[in-house]
């Protein structure tokens, strides 16, 4: 009752913040319709390789996460012995921990117009952790390794995803794109705890974290032959 309660007060404060904190878009951001502007199709939106890689990535991040916590949390109580009351006390000073990691090659990359880099190598940080968590440590320290490693890698996609697909995206369509990568998300989100369920109940949670290593690795091969990376940011926009 307590986490609807807080999701509730969270999507009031959302609707505080559109209403009243946003600033109107300027007329000039804004044309109206049939001013003669040429405006990208969807289907340009939809095919543009580029953004396509985005989109399968979002998708595969958030299959993959959703798979991974339908088996983490059964490993930590049958496994490791941790009662789910207690799951709290590794989940809360992972995912703190794990922003204060991130955001140190995540400036790098920006500043530095790394982002391939880090975008490919936080690819490959989920992969070996899929890969950890196959062989099913029995340890409550490598365990807990695992998942800080996941959530940095996590995050710096989830930070880098949105912001390559505004970046790539025509600037009359960018809502559009970012709009195409939302819904993939979401459906990111129900393909994961619909085949992690699968699979557990079939395989095994082994099979779950397999499953996810080749998800990862299919998704490194299709973002290593993406040919637009965005371009560092200027000072002024930092500012």
């Amino acid at each position: 009752g307590g986490i609807f309660a807080v999701t509730g007060a969270l999507a009031l404060g959302g609707i505080a913040l559109v209403a009243f904190a946003v600033p109107a878009a300027s007329p000039a951001a804004t044309p109206a319709a049939g001013d003669g502007r040429r405006r990208t199709p969807l289907r340009h939106v939809l095919l543009d390789s580029d953004l396509m890689r985005l989109n399968y990535g979002i998708f595969a991040l958030h299959l993959a996460m959703m798979a991974m916590f339908v088996v983490l949390p059964v490993a930590l109580v049958e496994r490791l012995e941790l009662p789910l009351a207690q799951h709290w006390k590794v989940y809360l000073p992972v995912v703190l921990v794990s922003f204060a990691v991130m955001m140190p090659p995540l400036n790098w990359a920006e500043r530095n117009g790394r982002l391939r880099l880090v975008f490919l190598t936080s690819i490959v940080v989920l992969l070996a952790v899929s890969v950890g968590y196959a062989i099913e440590p029995r340890s409550l320290v490598l365990f807990t390794v695992l998942l800080l490693a996941f959530f940095v890698g996590f995050n710096l996609l989830e930070a880098l995803l949105p912001s390559l697909v505004s970046r790539l995206a025509p600037a009359d369509a960018r809502g559009t794109a970012l709009g195409v990568y939302t819904t993939t998300q979401s459906l990111g989100l129900f393909a994961g705890g619909l085949a992690g369920g699968w699979i557990a109940a079939r395989w095994g949670a082994a099979a779950v974290f397999g499953f996810s290593a080749a998800l990862m690795a299919t998704w490194f091969l299709v973002a290593h032959g993406a040919t637009r990376w965005g371009r560092p940011k200027t000072q002024l926009e930092e500012q």
